[in-house]
């Protein structure tokens, strides 16, 4: 299994959401996060002073998928959160070696994930 952590910009998270659903990918993690890269926060004026901030507001998608599916959920990810512009975002690709259901306490390793966890 791998799991799948994006950080895009807010503005393009529907557009994401609705290509992976459409893709048949429906349970997701969304978190709203807040950081930098090389672009920095923007300058902001308030009573005629500049401020800058250190950070940008982002979403961050989580979700944990089949080994085979990655590179599918990377594709739809990059091409729908994709503006072209600095700060467009990270998509990281880890390893999940096992997961447990609460509810249930089923146990699945990534030797079960063929089996459509």
């Amino acid at each position: 299994m791998k799991k799948i952590e994006a950080i895009i910009r807010p503005e393009k998270f529907d557009a994401v959401r609705t290509a992976l659903h459409d893709a048949g990918y429906h349970g997701l993690t969304v978190t709203s996060v807040s950081g930098f890269g090389e672009q920095r926060g923007p300058v902001r004026i308030w009573r005629g002073r500049s401020f800058s901030s250190e950070s940008v507001q982002r979403t961050e998608l989580e979700i944990v998928v089949p080994d085979t599916e990655a590179d599918k959920v990377v594709s739809i990810i990059s091409e729908n959160a994709r503006t072209g512009q600095p700060g467009d975002g990270r998509i990281y690709v880890s390893d999940v070696d096992t997961a447990v259901h609460i509810r249930t306490g089923t146990v699945h390793t990534g030797v079960e994930e063929e089996k459509g966890m």
